[in-house]
């Protein structure tokens, strides 16, 4: 049996994004998940990153604490990056399990959008995986 792929990953993603506290994801609003073997090296450079395998996951919008009640023309939605190739990497090194390690990221990028601490984000991620 090979890797888990790309579909593999976006069922981990809706599945972690399930168990999430109500409250907390109808605060999401329209956030949309997206599943990547690697960020782009448009991404890489802009976050002076030198390996692709440097980064799990990314919130690429507008965080809530940035956001108005206007929205602007042409605007993009919010939306989490999860890069499959480094999850597994890491998944290779720890033994958490990968369900696990996709909520963490997950939790951590949606926490980018609310601009929550780590204990916030900590406190989510316990009630998702509990």
């Amino acid at each position: 049996m090979g890797a888990p792929g790309l579909d593999d990953f976006e069922i981990l993603a809706a599945e972690a994004y399930t168990r999430m506290p109500a409250h907390f994801r109808a605060l999401c609003g329209a956030i949309v998940i997206r599943i990547a073997d690697f960020p782009d090296d448009e991404v890489l450079e802009d976050l002076g990153l030198e390996s692709a395998y440097d980064l799990l996951g990314l919130f690429q919008g507008v965080g809530l604490s940035e956001s108005t009640s206007i929205p602007s023309s042409g605007q993009m939605p919010n939306m989490i990056w999860l890069y499959r190739r480094p999850i597994l990497d890491y998944w290779a090194e720890y033994e958490d399990s990968l369900g696990d390690i996709v909520t963490h990221v997950l939790v951590h990028e949606i926490g980018h959008h609310f601009g929550l601490s780590d204990d916030d984000m900590e406190q989510i991620e316990a009630a998702t995986t509990a």
